[in-house]
């Protein structure tokens, strides 16, 4: 098994830094804007890009919420072994908002699928947007595309990518992984 680097520190905190500058240039000063990031590993991603915006950006109105979207996979079922849900945290309502999912890799869309169907249950969004880190673009099985992407690899289906967090696994870096 072999790994390359797609993105060290520094890279990946240049990219932290521009998502978040696309989100303000949208979203402005976030009065109408809920960022979700979905379990387990776009929580990391999104509490990062949520920290960047209140401390370095000065953004005040910032509603960060986790969405665990386990049982909302169409897969969820056909896995030998049994799945382990996380936990859901939204303490608002989306009801007419403008929802941001923020995931850190985009392979299939089949998680976005899902986030789409669990949000429902916190009230119908005004719109919803698509964050990550990596977009996998030769592997959707779904016609789903980013809105804000950090960096678009072409990856094999034998390849793995693999997202570092320093919060979670003691280094910010991206691996592109050969099984």
């Amino acid at each position: 098994m072999s790994q390359k680097v797609l993105l060290n520190e520094k890279e990946v905190n240049i990219i932290l830094h521009r998502l978040a500058c696309q989100l303000i240039e949208k979203h402005n000063d976030f009065s109408n804007t809920v960022l979700i990031g979905l379990q387990p590993r776009g929580v990391f991603l999104a509490d990062r890009i949520a920290k960047i915006l209140r401390e370095d950006y000065k953004v005040k109105n910032i509603q960060l919420g986790h969405l665990d979207i386990t049982f909302f996979r169409d897969d969820f079922r056909r896995g030998e072994k049994p799945l382990e849900a996380n936990t859901t945290k939204i303490n608002f309502l989306v009801e007419d908002k403008d929802v941001v999912f923020i995931d850190d890799v985009l392979h299939t869309g089949r998680s976005i699928r899902a986030a789409l169907t669990a949000i429902q249950s916190f009230g119908r969004p005004n719109e919803i947007e698509l964050l990550t880190l990596i977009d996998r673009r030769f592997s959707r099985h779904l016609p789903i595309q980013p809105n804000y992407r950090g960096r678009q690899v072409d990856v094999i289906n034998n390849e793995k990518v693999k997202v570092n967090w320093k919060e979670h696994d003691n280094e910010d870096s991206v691996y592109l992984i050969e099984k």
